[in-house]
């Protein structure tokens, strides 16, 4: 698929949005005949996936995974739907960070700091000296600026998603023959994006099988969905967070103008943010990555001079 086709889709009226997301379930229902089901992370993007499925084949399962890690307002939430299937994960994130290091930055980066041993190309990347063979010249893949992260007075590692969350829903997947449909969306990350244009919404003849049916829709779609069609949803959203992923992970939290999650979390979670930064060491993660987790103090207005 072409750039261009995601933007047309993209910029398509809701109702036909709907209609194709509509198909593309239908499609996959039937490829696997009904052997499907919903990750449901309890989040509004999987919440209205699962809603659209549901009204095309009531019995579909939701399976969300419960990591200890999601806020208590989308614990609360999925409590309240109806077939939902929990999956547990065998270590917990203490157990993660301690044996295998933090997740900072990215899982791309993280995944680079954690191997990047003498001589491998993950340590030519951050020290900037990866050279594209094609070409000749420095990669495109090199990230010098987070060469810092190799002195951290602590471990680094990608390893948290693969344990907490990939892991049991791989498990499930092999043990029940289900195949999986996700409520992502290309517009969320560049990598998404590249993932969605490679296979579109449905691929079916990858090595494992997904579905993401949603993936042409944006962030005001599932907002006009959800209120024009009066869907109930975690009541997370409505105390400013706008992303419901694992409370304690660093992933991006770099990248966030304003209030950033851990300074929202000290206000409205006190009890986690505590455990977090103060127990698991999240702070002097943060510390080293230049990140503020104290109160936030909204800057002051600058008046305009004439």
């Amino acid at each position: 698929m072409e750039h261009w086709q995601l933007q047309q889709k993209q910029s398509l009226p809701l109702e036909c949005k709907i209609a194709m997301t509509e198909n593309k379930i239908t499609d996959w229902y039937n490829h696997f005949n009904g052997k499907v089901y919903i990750s449901f992370s309890g989040g509004k993007d999987s919440t209205v996936l699962l809603h659209i499925a549901r009204s095309l084949y009531p019995n579909i399962p939701a399976v969300f995974v419960d990591t200890g890690l999601e806020y208590p307002e989308i614990v609360d939430f999925v409590d309240t739907v109806p077939g939902v299937i929990y999956l547990k994960p065998k270590m917990n994130f203490k157990d993660v960070i301690t044996k295998y290091g933090y997740p900072v930055i990215s899982k791309k980066i993280s995944n680079v700091v954690q191997g990047a041993n003498p001589g491998t190309n993950r340590l030519k990347q951050l020290q900037g000296n990866l050279i594209n063979k094609k070409t000749g010249e420095l990669s495109a893949f090199n990230c010098k600026k987070y060469k810092y992260l190799l002195d951290a007075p602590f471990k680094i590692s990608d390893k948290c998603c693969h344990y907490l969350k990939k892991q049991p829903g791989d498990n499930f997947q092999k043990e029940t023959g289900l195949k999986p449909m996700y409520g992502l969306m290309a517009s969320e990350s560049r990598f998404r994006q590249i993932d969605y244009l490679k296979t579109g919404c449905n691929a079916f003849d990858i090595k494992k099988p997904q579905s993401q049916p949603i993936a042409f829709w944006n962030e005001d779609d599932i907002w006009e969905y959800l209120r024009n069609k009066n869907v109930p949803y975690s009541k997370i959203y409505d105390m400013g967070y706008e992303r419901t992923g694992c409370m304690f992970c660093m992933f991006g939290v770099h990248l966030e103008k304003g209030e950033n999650r851990f300074q929202r979390m000290k206000k409205t979670h006190p009890k986690q943010y505590n455990y977090c930064i103060n127990k698991l060491g999240c702070g002097k993660v943060l510390d080293h990555i230049g990140v503020k987790y104290d109160d936030y103090i909204e800057p002051p207005v600058q008046e305009k001079l004439f």
